[in-house]
């Protein structure tokens, strides 16, 4: 099926783990030398009348997509967009937004993701780091962006309508002719004012086909980390770099067909994991992509009657909640072959109740933003280990280092930072050449932060995040640890450990719990659970009750939050 344009991969000695790739998974992909636009422009060119998008049953076929793409970078070029210019995007799973992304990209323009769910203080801080001058929001995030003070404010809002993507509302922009509509453009900003209407921008003819195409090497995005562990920062990721990952992801889904596979789009796109898997990888199969502006499990199972999902990559809470409830409904889930879980530790039940119902494996997969995202993979294939987060993808290298001496590579199955090489690693951190050189190497290797134990095959087990051990009475105390112990508590549902500073030094180890409902807080009832299965140093010397954890929308514990949440009422 299609070629890519491609650089020849000179020739290296098979990593250890490449016996246990899925047959056909090759050791080595070959490296994109064209960016991502023109991978879109291919899919569109061969695809033609094929679904690409499929929104509350309201479908966009391939040609339609590269048409608006089209449409809507000549609006964004007369807006002033240039090359190297970043356009920040605040929307959940729509058209829109995958119309949106490939247009600032088709400019050469860099594309800044941002949580339609995020607070104007939180917004503004990453607007104070990158300084679009246009932003294409949500229209219910506006006002957040309006917020804004002036000197942080865009030039620039397009506002998007997410109705106008429904079936039952035609959109202006392609039923009026471009000098009707432009002469309405005031009617059809008047819902929001002082901003543009996507419907607007739509109403421009395409853009000059002849208009100078960003290059391989270029950046195309933003991606701001999550902020778990301390203040985001802003990941930069060329098109390089996503399109390798695309490929990567391709090589990795052996027997995935062009114009064959449905994906369903749960995860969110301002997410690196949605991102690739949907905006990249899936155009790149010329898959048909059903958007879900949020996870909601009685939708999907709705769209699982009529047009029934191929690729569903979820986190475990998602995997059981579409499992259970299709489940409890008759609702077949066979249809789904590529399955991989992210994000957070798979348990074994979640892995037996989904393939007991599904078509294919449920692997797990690591990555992180820096990767653009994805770097491990279990293979969809009887060599995959439960409990670990599978071995490097093609292209891909790792090496293990002493947390201490990094120049020293630990022996096999010692704990150490998890280091990685490969295209799909980023190119540091926008604005930030101090940080940048926290994670990057001289030579080029990405220090994940992660503390990993890794077999003689290359499967590779998380123990922990380097940065968010706590160190006390000189030694470390990995919070998952006690966490997974606190939540085999029959009053716990579920736990978040931090640590709190200590004048002396080192740290005091703090449990948050949520506990389940009607119960009550016995701390030294938790410690004596704690010490029957503990080292001393590890039990909890102070156990907080909070309402709900506070964890992303992958489910990852906010560590910030919760010391925000606890260290004051100790």
């Amino acid at each position: 099926m299609s070629d890519h344009a491609s650089a020849p991969v000179p020739e290296q000695v098979p990593a250890p783990w490449v016996k246990n790739y899925q047959p056909g998974v090759p050791a080595e992909i070959t490296l994109p030398t064209e960016p991502l636009t023109a991978m879109l422009e291919r899919s569109v060119a061969e695809a033609g009348d094929h679904p690409a998008l499929q929104f509350f049953g309201r479908q966009t076929t391939y040609r339609e997509l590269g048409d608006q793409v089209a449409r809507a970078a000549e609006g964004l070029r007369r807006l002033g967009v240039r090359h190297g210019d970043r356009v920040a995007l605040i929307l959940p799973n729509c058209p829109q937004h995958v119309v949106a992304f490939y247009a600032v990209l088709r400019l050469g323009a860099v594309v800044v993701e941002h949580n339609p769910l995020y607070t104007s203080r939180e917004l503004r801080h990453q607007f104070e780091s990158h300084r679009a001058r246009v932003v294409i929001a949500w229209d219910k995030a506006v006002a957040s962006v309006r917020a804004f003070p002036d000197d942080v404010a865009p030039e620039h809002v397009v506002a998007v309508n997410l109705l106008e993507a429904f079936p039952t509302v035609k959109r202006l922009a392609l039923s009026l002719p471009v000098p009707s509509l432009r002469r309405t453009r005031a009617s059809l900003t008047e819902a929001a004012p002082g901003t543009i209407a996507w419907s607007a921008l739509l109403a421009h003819d395409p853009l000059d086909p002849e208009h100078p195409r960003p290059e391989v090497g270029d950046l195309a995005a933003i991606q701001y980390t999550s902020g778990t562990t301390g203040r985001p920062k802003g990941a930069m990721l060329t098109h390089l770099n996503l399109y390798s990952n695309a490929l990567q992801g391709e090589a990795w889904m052996h027997g995935a067909e062009y114009r064959k596979e449905v994906f369903y789009a749960i995860l969110p796109m301002f997410h690196g994991f949605g991102m690739t898997l949907y905006l990249t990888y899936g155009v790149l199969k010329q898959a048909l992509i059903v958007l879900f502006p949020k996870f909601d499990v009685d939708m999907v199972l709705d769209a699982m009657k009529s047009t029934p999902a191929t690729v569903y990559c979820a986190v475990p809470p998602i995997y059981e909640r579409t499992a259970m409830a299709a489940k409890e409904h008759g609702i077949s889930l066979r249809s789904c072959r590529f399955c991989i879980s992210g994000a957070m530790n798979l348990p074994n039940h979640v892995v037996e109740l989904w393939e007991s119902m599904s078509g294919g494996l449920l692997v797990e997969g690591y990555g992180l933003t820096e990767s653009s995202p994805v770097a491990l993979g279990n293979p969809f294939h009887p060599s995959r280990r439960a409990g670990t987060i599978g071995i490097p993808f093609p292209s891909t290298r790792m090496k293990v280092v002493d947390l201490e001496d990094p120049t020293r590579e630990v022996d096999q199955g010692e704990p150490g930072e998890l280091l990685l090489s490969g295209p799909q690693v980023f190119a540091g951190y926008w604005n930030d050449p101090d940080e940048t050189a926290k994670s990057l190497t001289d030579d080029g290797w990405l220090r994940t932060g992660d503390i990993v134990t890794v077999d003689a095959d290359g499967f590779t087990t998380i123990v922990d995040r380097a940065k968010e051990l706590v160190i006390t009475g000189g030694f470390n105390v990995s919070p998952s640890e006690v966490e997974n112990v606190l939540r085999g508590h029959p009053d716990v549902v579920d736990a978040a450990v931090i640590g709190k500073p200590l004048e002396r030094g080192g740290e005091m180890v703090v449990a948050a719990v949520e506990l389940e409902p009607g119960a009550t807080l016995d701390e030294e009832a938790l410690r004596t659970w704690c010490r029957d299965q503990l080292t001393a140093y590890k039990v909890p010397k102070r156990i907080v009750a909070i309402e709900e954890t506070p964890r992303s929308m992958l489910g990852k514990i906010l560590r910030a939050e919760v010391k925000a949440m606890v260290l004051p009422r100790l």
